[in-house]
């Protein structure tokens, strides 16, 4: 960061700002990159480099797999004379196939290397297959790719997986031909954590700006490490794919009801997301929902009759339908079984616009329209479906979740379409809360040291979103880099955080996509703040460089610590509250926060009996969510008061 900002921040869970004794800041260390491949132990997990002749651990990939997999001698290998051959392949998909049960442990973090060579030019990748817990669909992810031109490229990653996870398997394929594999050096090893428990905490930073988060997979929340990664840092998380409507819709529920005569009424799971959502309860960190409607990631059956993706589309009004049903289940569900997780923000719509600001042609994405058409709008015929998700999700969502339409190139000639979209949702109402500012940066563009978008160009979007009167999040921001020019990559990054600290009055949260490097779904290029093995990278030193803060740890404080039956007592003739709870023993200071755009402010901290009454003349009609806390031998039990937060109306 740039220039004299001084903050200085006090503890609190979800930055309500109450005294208490401050931790000096501290020296911190920050890393460039990590090896290609370290562990903390030095023992691997599972290494073989086939000299023993043996493959018998790898698999083919179900009954259609067609691949022939064997050990042979070939002249060129790696190391030694013999690799795992893999032959007779006829579906890209088709290869060798490592479970992990019996050779891994869930709740780790893996670092895994492998020497692979395909027949002629192809794309080698590593990939990881999983069954969430509750459900039976399996999920593929790429966890990384690499090019063969006849010869063996080294190809490092790092992968985890939950305890609830089922089915659980790494395996070798490719992204072009489906022609013969060659396999050597098969090493995956504990990872090294070399987080800097002393570093910034990203949320005390940043704490009275905006909220400062980040978004995972269940996969990438497994080990205990990105957990306290997680705490350390941030306040806010978004479900990377969890809560997508391919990870919530129930497939067999909506055909058991389908085949009542009720296909109008799509059910819903969060039990791919219950992970996430537990993590977020358990240390009480604000949640981002993400996302209702979107053309990506929603399942061909959804838009079809009776829920067959062979069927005929189903017509407007029964999209809309089954839209309003599947927005009114899916908050219902949040309500019902996470009703003390707070969700702040939810992306309603997402990604509508293509680069010129024209909705998406119409049809199912897919490798041959390049993943852009839009069902909805194959359905719709335009973008007409947005407003009614907005007018849905207003009538449906918690208390106090605020909703957002989510875009990326949001700072190029889109933005225009955006602010005028926003503005069409809003004509006869108040459904859409704010924008949400994607991010996906580019520290050197193709190559070059220019970064795209500039970051004039950038302020000029945030400068356009600023004037709608509605708020932005940064919901995904990522910054790549080439050739590990991180001294390129810091500079971007501060001008970018400059630039979001100078319109903090109208932003309310900021969220990184994803933890480490490694995990990212950029990980190529390095976009994030934080190396595979969690250590801070130089753009991290970059964005907290400067500022004068006070940091503290994160505290788990006993539950009995907290005001009980809180109540309000009302003055009609003054337009002000009284706010009067039980005392809590040993307090010595209460403090009250209200929720305000957004965030839990301060109003007080310094109330020395069980009654605080409001100013006066406070506007009728205004609905406020308010919190009660105690300070119990100097320390304050945040947490349990927002659990408990009531709501008043002013008279």
């Amino acid at each position: 960061m740039k220039g004299n900002l001084l903050k200085r921040l006090s503890a609190c869970a979800l930055c309500i700002t109450m005294a208490c004794s401050a931790v000096p800041f501290t020296a911190y260390s920050v890393s460039a990159a990590t090896s290609s491949s370290s562990s903390a132990s030095g023992n691997a997990a599972f290494s073989t480099d086939f000299e023993d002749g043996d493959c018998s651990m790898f698999s083919k990939r179900g009954d259609s797999d067609t691949s022939v997999i064997k050990v042979i001698e070939d002249s060129k290998a790696p190391s030694g004379k013999k690799v795992m051959a893999v032959t007779g392949r006829d579906q890209s998909w088709n290869g060798p196939s490592l479970g992990v049960k019996g050779v891994l442990q869930p709740g780790v973090k893996y670092d895994i290397s492998v020497k692979v060579k395909a027949q002629w030019y192809n794309t080698v990748c590593i990939s990881l297959q999983h069954t969430p817990g509750g459900s039976d669909e399996p999920q593929y992810t790429n966890l990384v790719k690499g090019v063969s031109q006849g010869d063996y490229v080294e190809l490092n990653t790092s992968f985890s997986y939950g305890a609830e996870e089922k089915d659980v398997s790494i395996y070798v394929e490719t992204w072009g031909d489906a022609n013969d594999l060659y396999i050597d050096d098969f090493t995956i090893t504990p990872a090294a954590n070399n987080m800097d428990v002393n570093a910034p905490s990203l949320k005390n930073v940043y704490g009275d700006m905006f909220k400062f988060g980040t978004a995972c997979t269940v996969s990438e929340l497994a080990p205990d490490s990105t957990k306290a990664l997680i705490r350390k840092h941030f306040n806010s998380l978004t479900a990377g794919n969890e809560l997508k409507p391919e990870n919530v819709l129930d497939r067999e529920a909506c055909l058991a009801l389908a085949a009542k005569g009720d296909d109008e009424n799509p059910q819903v799971t969060l039990e791919t997301a219950k992970p996430i959502l537990e993590f977020a309860r358990k240390y009480n960190i604000p949640m981002r929902g993400h996302v209702l409607v979107w053309h990506s990631q929603t399942p061909m059956w959804f838009f079809k009759e009776n829920y067959d993706p062979d069927g005929d589309w189903v017509s407007k009004e029964k999209m809309l339908k089954r839209m309003e049903n599947y927005i009114k289940n899916v908050f219902t569900a949040v309500k019902k079984d996470y009703s003390d997780v707070n969700f702040y923000a939810w992306d309603v719509v997402n990604e509508c616009f293509d680069d010129y600001g024209s909705p998406r042609k119409a049809g199912f994405p897919s490798e041959s329209n390049n993943y852009e058409a839009s069902p909805w709008v194959q359905i719709f015929g335009d973008n007409s479906f947005i407003k009614p998700a907005f007018v849905y999700a207003k009538k449906y969502a918690p208390s106090g979740c605020k909703l957002y339409y989510n875009d990326y190139n949001e700072y190029m000639q889109k933005s225009d379409a955006i602010v005028k979209l926003c503005q069409n949702i809003n004509s006869d109402g108040h459904y859409i809360d704010g924008i949400g500012m994607q991010s996906h940066l580019n520290v050197t563009n193709n190559g070059s040291s220019d970064p795209f978008p500039s970051v004039s160009m950038y302020r000029q979007a945030l400068e356009k979103y600023s004037k709608t009167g509605l708020d932005i999040q940064i919901t995904e921001l990522d910054c790549t880099v080439n050739d590990k020019r991180f001294d390129l990559q810091a500079e971007y990054y501060s001008d970018i955080l400059d630039a979001l600290v100078d319109y903090k009055d109208y932003i309310s949260a900021v969220v990184v996509w994803g933890t480490t490097d490694d995990i990212s779904w950029r990980a190529d290029r390095d976009p994030l703040l934080f190396n595979k093995d969690y250590s801070v990278k130089p753009c991290f030193e970059s964005i907290v460089d400067g500022i004068d803060y006070n940091d503290y740890p994160n505290i788990d404080p006993p539950s009995d610590t907290y005001p009980k039956n809180v109540k309000a007592n009302y003055s009609t003739k003054y337009h002000q509250v009284q706010f009067v709870w039980d005392k809590v023993k040993g307090a010595d200071r209460y403090g009250i926060a209200v929720y305000l755009a957004g965030k839990w402010r301060v109003q007080t901290s310094n109330v020395t009996t069980n009654s605080y009454v409001t100013p006066k003349n406070l506007t009728p009609g205004m609905t406020y969510r308010v919190a009660v806390a105690a300070r119990v031998n100097g320390k304050w039990n945040t947490a349990d008061p927002i659990k408990n937060a009531i709501t008043v109306t002013i008279k």
